[in-house]
């Protein structure tokens, strides 16, 4: 089975020259959480969504999010069976391990609604009856932002579910001028080699519980925690359990057993940034500001 170093390789090697990006989208996956993606068109969002699919050696399947889509087309429909003279469900692309929502912010809130039960219980109700998802159930989202034409914003709860938000961000100019002599990697994505499966996943998460936070991290934590309550929308509880579980997995990731302050701090935006402003860019700069106020042990 491959080793840590050998995924973050692969990772890398699509989406050239964003190696915390590609750590902070590995470490969510470790953490049990969901990924949110938000950045301009065309900087690699989808691209790296699907190599995410790709290396980790599950069952992934990707929706589209339009202006017309229905939660239907999401998690399913009962459909009347003449023969049988009884409903029968057919479950929709929800019903799998990985969800690329591709432009979640596209459709109409009412379409988003559909993965609220999805990313947070791990099953979805279809005519008062729950639809256990799996137990690796993972969804990567990407989103454009909230000021482009035909872009609905996602609401607090929703954008409460996702772990982590991240933005791609341009190439510097290295790494630029790599990619137009490479040309489009996406091309590169369908011969990615699966390197993990489910059982290995599971190994790896249950070592990042084991990963030791020491008493001062923890203050820090909830010091940070506190900070983000005095200045607008602040972290809840759920929020700070989030962190907790972040930090052990980007230490994990790390090769560490044990979490460091700057491991803190090196989450702490991608981690609360969407939470509090709505916006994974305004966002970090807003959790780097509170992460100027508060003393690091």
């Amino acid at each position: 089975m491959a080793e840590m170093r050998d995924v973050l390789a692969q990772l890398e090697r699509i989406l050239m020259g964003k190696r915390e990006q590609t750590t902070l989208a590995l470490a969510c996956l470790l953490a049990r959480g969901h990924l949110l993606i938000e950045d301009v068109p065309g900087v690699g969002k989808t691209t790296l969504a699907h190599a995410l699919g790709a290396t980790l050696g599950l069952d992934w399947t990707r929706v589209q999010f339009t202006s017309d889509l229905l939660p239907a087309d999401i998690v399913g429909v009962s459909i009347y069976n003449t023969h049988d003279q009884q409903f029968e469900f057919k479950p929709g692309p929800v019903f799998t391990s990985i969800l690329l929502a591709d432009e979640i912010n596209r459709a109409p809130p009412k379409a988003q609604s559909a993965l609220l039960e999805a990313m947070e219980e791990r099953q979805v109700s279809v005519d008062g009856v729950s639809h256990a998802l799996a137990e690796d159930f993972f969804v990567i989202a990407t989103q454009n932002p909230g000021d482009q034409l035909g872009a609905f914003p996602l609401p607090e709860s929703q954008l409460d579910r996702f772990l982590v938000g991240l933005e791609i961000g341009y190439p510097d100019p290295a790494t630029e001028r790599a990619l137009l002599e490479h040309g489009d990697m996406r091309a590169d994505v369908a011969s990615l080699e699966a390197l993990l499966d489910s059982r290995q996943i599971h190994r790896w998460r249950k070592q990042c519980d084991k990963v030791h936070l020491s008493p001062p991290v923890l203050d820090y934590i909830q010091a940070l925690l506190l900070a983000s309550r005095t200045a607008g929308t602040g972290l809840s509880p759920r929020a700070g359990l989030s962190l907790v579980k972040l930090c052990r997995a980007f230490a994990f990731i790390e090769q560490r057993d044990h979490v460091l302050p700057d491991d803190v701090r090196h989450v702490f935006p991608a981690l609360a940034g969407h939470r509090m402003t709505g916006q994974v860019r305004s966002g970090h700069q807003h959790a780097r500001e509170l992460l100027a106020q508060v003393s690091m042990p």
